[in-house]
């Protein structure tokens, strides 16, 4: 007989993007479950690139600090000439952080290190992944959606109220639904490989033949582990040999050295580049996120950010509309979300196009900070502002010193699940508060002070200014105090109190 039981959210697809949705979900208090057709957690560093807008994320959900002592930062890359010469360059521009700004170099941490992090912390808030079970059919009725599993066990019916596809860019979820993915290969197969190798230092990124796509090898050590990753464009047919001999024989051929050698092979894959972008993100109650909705090129180090913050986006509302807010709620994840993808892609495309001519050095473009929603239905501004933050731009941090004398941040106020309402030198009661939300008042004789003037600097607020931020890190809404009904009624319309 087959089981069945009934859940709110299924999500299916324990990647990055799953992982993040589910731990989001967890603080929330809503009932998933996460699984993953695979038996065991993925084991290869393929995205490692975190970037700063993502450590502000895992910030939030209380994981920064373990995913840092895990990993490190990147490595000078070091560009072999033909005569044995070499020159040493950075990555990415050296930026010391800033007050409203304290991520700014990207850390590197192997793909398989960041999710073993994810996965603990869910742990920690009472879920685990369910390894060897699959999606194999779905149907959507009225009030949900109705999902037929498979495992060890046999198969299992689940009731749910809404379904995640996070199952990557061959998405089971995608192609039930039918839903386009259009895009295009972009003509270049590469290899990428962790691997025991002896013959070059850890302290830089080794780069070969850049510029030379039929002998181009990067050889990347991969912070917090024994391991190095190579990456190198291969021709786009054939089998590819990704023993350790194979590619041993490969780097030999295309340095002229022999004495790299590959010892072990942890993980291996041979792979297209392609870029595609879902049309459309939502089928009734049923949503994508991460690679089933967008698959970038690697170049950039956008792929498992742009799936981190989709997670990040939905997760909050569909929490809210499970709790009682309007259903209409979740219009806005594909609305926000879609753009972003598809700027990514565009971005990361173009970065593919300098790595082919050997230039991999990246800027502020890549770091995700200045992405924000200012033509979201959840943006509020009365009046409209000319300077300074934006509603739906991204909630800069900023220190501050509570009354009782101990220093804290912007980003403590935001840590959570709930929203939060800043007011600037206002008066407390001029707001009530409601439940899910955070007041806070900042300026002299209130509970917060902005000793340094950096908050005001960030946020460019004047006396009886309120700023709402979502819980997901961006503006809600800024308004004069002549404007606090308005603000009342925003509140109201996202199901908040």
């Amino acid at each position: 007989m087959t089981k069945q039981s009934t859940v709110d959210v299924l999500i299916c697809g324990a990647g990055a993007a799953g992982l993040t949705l589910a731990i989001d979900l967890a603080r929330r208090g809503v009932s998933f479950r996460l699984i993953e057709k695979t038996d065991r957690p993925f084991h290869g560093s393929r995205g490692k690139g975190i970037q700063p807008r993502t450590q502000e994320i895992f910030e939030d959900i209380g994981i920064i600090d373990r995913i840092v002592a895990a990993g490190g930062l990147y490595p000078p890359q070091r560009v072999y000439r033909d005569d044995g010469g070499f020159t040493d360059s950075e990555v990415g521009e050296h930026i010391a952080p800033t007050p409203a700004e304290p991520y700014h170099m990207a850390l590197m941490i192997p793909q398989f290190l960041t999710e073993g992090v994810m996965r603990e912390r869910l742990l920690e808030l009472g879920h685990r992944v369910e390894f060897g079970r699959e999606l194999i059919g779905l149907e959507q009725g009225q009030d949900g959606v109705t999902a037929r599993l498979s495992g060890a066990a046999g198969e299992e019916v689940v009731r749910v109220r809404y379904l995640i596809g996070a199952d990557g860019g061959r998405s089971f979820v995608r192609q039930a639904l039918d839903i386009g993915f259009p895009g295009k290969t972009l003509g270049v197969r590469a290899v990428v490989a962790d691997i025991v190798l002896t013959g070059l230092d850890r302290t830089a990124w080794h780069r070969f033949n850049d510029g030379a796509m039929d002998r181009q090898l990067a050889l990347c050590p991969l912070a917090g582990t024994e391991l190095f990753q190579l990456q190198a464009p291969v021709p786009r047919e054939g089998e590819v040999d990704l023993s350790a001999e194979g590619l041993s024989a490969m780097i030999t051929d295309r340095t002229g050295r022999e004495d790299i050698r590959v010892h072990a092979v942890h993980w291996a894959s041979a792979y297209q580049m392609n870029a595609r972008l879902a049309d459309r993100y939502r089928d009734g109650r049923v949503f994508l996120v991460g690679d089933a909705a967008h698959i970038h090129p690697p170049t950039g180090g956008q792929g498992l950010n742009t799936s981190v913050q989709d997670a990040y986006n939905l997760g909050w509302k569909l929490a809210a509309v499970i709790g009682g807010a309007p259903a209409g709620l979740l219009d806005s994840y594909e609305s926000e979300r879609r753009p972003i993808a598809a700027s990514m892609l565009g971005l990361a495309t173009g970065l593919l196009e300098a790595a082919k001519r050997g230039d991999i050095r990246r800027g502020r473009e890549v770091q995700q900070l200045d992405i924000g929603y200012a033509d979201s239905p959840l943006a509020l501004e009365k009046p409209e502002r000319v300077a300074g933050v934006l509603a739906g731009d991204r909630a800069p941090d900023a220190p501050l010193r509570g009354a009782a004398g101990q220093p804290t941040r912007v980003f403590e106020l935001f840590k959570g699940p709930h929203w939060t309402l800043l007011g600037y030198q206002v008066k407390r009661a001029a707001v009530p508060a409601r439940t899910g939300l955070h007041i806070h008042c900042i300026g002299p004789d209130c509970e917060l002070i902005d000793e340094s003037g950096h908050f005001r600097g960030a946020y460019t607020v004047s006396p009886g200014d309120w700023v709402l931020v979502r819980p997901d890190g961006y503006i809600g809404a800024v308004v004069g105090e002549q404007q606090t009904d308005a603000l009342a009624r925003f509140l109201a319309e996202q199901g908040v109190g």
